[in-house]
């Protein structure tokens, strides 16, 4: 995907970029791609991929952005999806966590290129993060990180009540049905499940969104060690 069948497939989904917000584009994919030369963030390194594996896939989730929202990504990496979102959402708060210290120094670097005001980048384990910081955001994101369930356990407890865990996966088959039994135990409810294609390559992609609708048990998030050796199955 070129930057105009980038722009092109953006209007598909209502997405009218403005003037600074394709500089921003152009600024974020050149930095990504000196940057990976060096440091090694992301094995999608062309310019064509970067488009549309990172930008655009990343952009296929605004439409369950709203404004004024704190948005929580989990294991952004090089800030996907977070800080694409954050470019289209200046009126949102954007948490963009990562455990890499390396993907978050990126991170730190890129903000201040693009000269956002309205993204946070914090170096920590998620399960620690979120037991800090619990029912503090309306929504959690998350793109292809880990198993479902190991996510929702990761990221309901971070939510505020009606708030919205919005993952974005691959390939979710042998994986979901263990992920709504564990929903059922962290206090969430599936409410909508959106499945499409990415353009031109037309690898499938799933859009989950599940609410938050009462307080998660005290125990949750537990230690990852634990989450992966014990995962949430109903009870």
């Amino acid at each position: 995907m070129n930057k105009e069948e980038f722009k092109k497939e953006l209007k598909k989904l209502k997405i009218e970029l403005t003037e600074e917000q394709k500089k921003q584009f152009e600024i974020y994919k050149d930095f990504l791609i000196e940057y990976n030369t060096h440091t090694n963030l992301t094995a999608i390194k062309e310019e064509k991929e970067i488009y549309l594996k990172h930008f655009y896939d990343s952009l296929t989730m605004n439409e369950f952005i709203k404004d004024n929202k704190k948005i929580l990504d989990i294991g952004t990496g090089a800030g996907f999806p977070g800080m694409v979102l954050a470019l289209l959402h200046p009126n949102c708060h954007f948490v963009l966590l990562d455990s890499n210290n390396k993907k978050t120094t990126f991170l730190k670097l890129l903000k201040e290129k693009l000269n956002v005001t309205n993204v946070e980048i914090v170096h920590a384990r998620a399960e620690e993060y979120v037991s800090h910081h619990k029912e503090e955001f309306d929504i959690v994101t998350s793109r292809a990180v880990a198993e479902l369930r190991i996510l929702a356990e990761l990221s309901l407890p971070a939510l505020k009540i009606r708030g919205h865990f919005i993952p974005l996966k691959a390939n979710i088959e042998n994986e979901f049905l263990l992920f709504l039994e564990s929903l059922e135990e962290l206090k969430g409810k599936l409410i909508e499940t959106k499945d499409f294609y990415l353009p031109i390559e037309n690898s499938k992609r799933t859009i989950l969104v599940v609410e938050h609708f009462s307080h998660t048990f005290e125990i949750y998030p537990r230690c990852y060690d634990k989450i992966l050796k014990k995962p949430l199955v109903k009870k």
